[in-house]
């Protein structure tokens, strides 16, 4: 919950640097701008819910506790990103410098949140899990399954974008430096957390 509770503010602030958000939050994050009663985390909670189906239906309802413990993450994930996102209500960077001083902030908390969340192997947010149940079910590599997958988010982010404002809104190059540095740091992180963890479960 630690890991979570970072995560939904780590992207927060990539989305509020202003340059594009998170590959996977840019679904989400479009249709928030897109429909003014439908916020970020309710948007993010959706979507979520999609993704938990979807594991159902490719594993063909052979869920374990892991699956049924995601539905109250996503709950708790939706909620914590708009709690974020009221928390830094002030936070409106305008000229480019602040805007990525901001978006690299967020993609450092964010990939400290994903290691917390991911190291005790306990439960992990949609979004990763269906990525997992992809690469399972086809015999694929996590990495290859992770890099396609990061791209239909980002295409049909950008397919409804078009669609709503017949522009390109919360996708740019933020969105790029976050897919290059966030798994980078990831890695960063899980060198120094697993000794930590070790020494918690020794």
């Amino acid at each position: 919950m630690l890991g979570v509770c970072i995560n939904s503010f780590g992207i927060v602030l990539i989305t509020k640097g202003m340059l594009g958000t998170s590959q996977i939050s840019t679904l989400p994050y479009v249709v928030s701008l897109k429909f003014s009663n439908i916020s970020f985390g309710l948007a993010t909670f959706v979507m979520n819910i999609v993704f938990l189906l979807l594991q159902v239906l490719l594993l063909k309802w052979k869920v374990n506790i892991n699956h049924v413990m995601q539905l109250p993450v996503s709950l708790a994930f939706g909620v914590l990103i708009d709690i974020s996102m009221s928390i830094t209500e002030f936070l409106n960077p305008v000229s480019f410098l602040p805007r990525l001083v901001t978006l690299l902030i967020g993609c450092i908390i964010l990939a400290l949140g994903i290691s917390i969340e991911v190291s005790p192997k306990v439960v992990t947010v949609p979004g990763e899990g269906i990525v997992h149940t992809i690469s399972k079910v086809k015999n694929m590599k996590f990495s290859t399954v992770k890099i396609v997958f990061d791209v239909v988010m980002v295409s049909a982010g950008l397919l409804l974008s078009e669609l709503f404002f017949f522009d390109i809104r919360g996708i740019g190059l933020g969105t790029v430096i976050s897919a290059l540095l966030v798994g980078k740091m990831v890695g960063f992180f899980d060198n120094r957390l697993e000794g930590v963890y070790n020494k918690m479960y020794a």
